[in-house]
């Protein structure tokens, strides 16, 4: 399974507005829920189940048709499982010397592929831009709802 985990500061310099803990968590949750304003390529979302901290929800990218079951541990991480891939995706918020954090983990498995190959990884990298992306999408998206005044 290849893996990324890739760290961005919430509040770069000259970033506006300034987010909170609170303000990304809330984003988080609201990407959860429908993810399709906050990752671009996504063009379905749909929660079919909530139980506890968890929901089950199928979605449509490029990449097909997936049903993940998102857990929440508040008010720091959000886990998506691809569920009967085995790949994976955490969206964490920290505090760091360098002020507030969002770090995106992902695990990606390539059926076919033998794990830690040169073909794993050539693999993984190809896809890496569009994740890192992803990040600085929902970031973003949060401070367009921080600025309308719906978070």
């Amino acid at each position: 399974m290849y893996t990324l985990s890739f760290a961005v500061e919430v509040n770069p310099e000259g970033a506006t507005p300034v987010l909170t803990a609170e303000q990304v968590w809330k984003g988080l949750e609201m990407k959860a829920e429908n993810a399709v304003p906050f990752v671009p390529g996504m063009t379905r979302c749909e929660v079919i189940e909530r139980q506890g901290n968890t929901l089950l929800r199928e979605i449509t990218v490029p990449g097909g048709n997936y049903t993940e079951l998102i857990r929440f541990y508040a008010p720091v991480q959000v886990q998506f499982e691809r569920v009967g891939s085995g790949g994976f995706i955490e969206n964490t918020i920290s505090e760091s010397e360098r002020g507030l954090l969002l770090t995106f983990t992902f695990g990606l498995p390539f059926p076919g592929t033998e794990a830690g190959s040169a073909e794993e990884r050539a693999k993984g990298e190809s896809m890496r831009e569009g994740y890192i992306a992803a990040i600085a999408a929902t970031l973003k998206k949060v401070r367009e709802l921080v600025t309308a005044r719906e978070i």
